[in-house]
């Protein structure tokens, strides 16, 4: 579905990533990780087209991603949950969700996208009046996530969906992501800091450090590698 090669992004003259590569099969589960500053979050918005590459290439089911204005991508079947939730404060939880089935599809499949969405976050249910900034930390990435899926995305994107939300938080969005993977076969990629959890549930992952990928494999083959177990598993 996705298929990245060697792809170079530099920030003002400092280069971000470095020839990455990675591939998305349809209803896979991806986890990329690494630590703060590999680039991941960089990685996103240059599929979402906030950001241009030097070079390389994205194809999004065979076609070329990057010929395509960032504004239609969501058109296509992406959606990006994008770093630090970025929920519309000011509106309620339901004008949110609403806000996120604006592309052709959302709206066209509103009827039933609502209630799949409300039944794997209640809370927004019992919220939906409610403005979005003054709920918790937690309630806003359950939000975003359900912002994500109101646009019924083929490829869901989540960056760094546990950031600043305690553990017990961090364990119930995760398992969340999983049941969306599981029950409605949804793709996923998803970039995470904390890489117990993105690799507990994912079908196959890369390490990116510095800007790199340093490692890539199956579940099991990145679970068991020594390194990964070193360095972040604190094993």
């Amino acid at each position: 579905m996705l298929k990245i090669r060697s792809l170079n992004v530099a920030y003002g003259g400092l280069q971000a990533l470095s020839e990455v590569s990675l591939e998305v099969e349809q209803g896979q589960f991806v986890a990329v990780v690494g630590p703060n500053g590999a680039g991941k979050s960089t990685l996103f918005k240059t599929i979402s087209g906030t950001v241009a590459p030097l070079s390389g290439e994205i194809l999004y089911k065979g076609r070329d991603l990057l010929a395509v204005a960032p504004g239609e991508r969501a058109q296509l079947g992406i959606a990006h949950v994008p770093e630090g939730r970025q929920v519309f404060a000011s509106m309620t939880v339901m004008e949110n969700l609403e806000m996120g089935a604006y592309t052709r599809n959302g709206r066209a499949r509103w009827g039933e996208l609502l209630p799949m969405i409300l039944a794997l976050f209640p809370v927004l249910a019992e919220r939906r009046e409610q403005l979005a900034g003054t709920l918790s930390g937690g309630e806003q990435q359950m939000l975003a996530i359900g912002r994500g899926l109101a646009s019924a995305p083929e490829l869901l994107m989540l960056d760094e969906p546990s950031m600043g939300l305690a553990p017990a938080l961090v364990d119930a969005i995760f398992e969340r992501i999983h049941q969306i993977h599981r029950q409605h076969g949804l793709t996923i990629l998803l970039v995470e800091q904390r890489v117990a959890e993105a690799l507990e549930s994912c079908d196959s992952g890369y390490v990116l450090e510095t800007g790199r990928v340093v490692m890539r494999g199956r579940h099991d083959e990145l679970v068991a590698d020594p390194r990964v177990k070193r360095a972040y598993l604190g094993m």
